[in-house]
């Protein structure tokens, strides 16, 4: 009997690694073609988008050389000159629009290098400070009691979350409120999160934010959130988000690190630069 329990037992546990197994290479499969599939839109993509943005380069010098040419004495003056603005200010939208659209669809190559992640944060927190200041809010960072290097293309990462640090201070009403960005790990996953006091969204809402060309702002062209997605998809990580309307909203970034304590480690054996002679 004790054997047929055994048995038993060890099927069940087999048949649960099987299925984690299986979902991880569900998982794998569905970014790999996800990859493929934007690897093939930016390149039959790319090229066309290049092509469109000299054009908008040559109306929008036109645009400058027309309003300089423009008498300020003309009676007509105030109302062509407002006119032109409006469309250099939409053929600058344009360009935006195509330079998001490119980084989203077009190749990313990552330069990998050792980077502590409490140190990139802080580097934010203080580059963001003086502009959350002006808004009302408080921004703080929760660095992680050990530290965390990761191999990530620090350019690249500080970017996703830079975005989403302006998305947190865009969400937050005239009255301010709160933003920490917070640093930590669970086994072989570093995480960083950027969570707000803002307004929140809707279950719906959170549900397709990271789709490409979705957005809820009026000037927004959908693509940030999901160039955001793609970097840490490209590190090996995921992000995700949960959020109560009215309450604000958590942003995590998850990546791959190496084992636990590994990064103390490799920074003790970094070999020590030679005394310039």
């Amino acid at each position: 009997m004790g054997l047929l329990i055994g048995w038993l037992t060890s099927g069940m546990l087999f048949g649960a690694a099987g299925w984690l197994l299986y979902q991880r290479y569900e998982r794998l499969q569905l970014r790999a073609r996800e990859a493929e599939r934007l690897a093939e839109l930016g390149t039959l993509t790319g090229g066309l988008a290049h092509e469109i943005k000299n054009p908008l380069s040559t109306v929008q010098l036109n645009l400058q050389l027309l309003s300089e040419d423009l008498p300020p004495e003309d009676e007509a003056y105030g109302r062509i000159t407002s006119r032109l603005k409006t469309v250099q200010k939409e053929t600058s939208r344009l360009r935006d629009i195509l330079d998001d659209f490119l980084r989203y669809a077009g190749r990313m190559e990552l330069q990998k290098k050792p980077v502590e992640l409490n140190d990139m944060l802080e580097e934010l927190v203080d580059f963001l400070t003086m502009q959350a200041q002006m808004q009302r809010v408080q921004l703080r960072l929760k660095r992680s009691d050990q530290p965390i290097t990761a191999s990530v293309d620090d350019r690249l990462l500080k970017q996703a979350v830079l975005n989403l640090l302006i998305n947190a201070l865009q969400a937050m009403p005239e009255t301010g409120g709160e933003i920490i960005l917070a640093a930590g790990r669970t086994d072989n996953m570093a995480t960083i999160d950027v969570i707000d006091t803002g307004s929140g969204m809707d279950e719906e809402t959170a549900g397709r934010i990271f789709d490409a060309y979705y957005s809820t702002k009026r000037s927004g062209t959908g693509l940030g959130l999901a160039i955001c997605r793609r970097i840490v998809r490209e590190h090996g990580g995921d992000i995700s988000v949960s959020s109560s309307l009215g309450k604000g909203s958590d942003f995590k970034i998850t990546i791959p690190v190496g084992p636990p304590f590994a990064d103390q480690q490799e920074l003790q054996t970094q070999p020590t630069p030679a005394a310039s002679r």
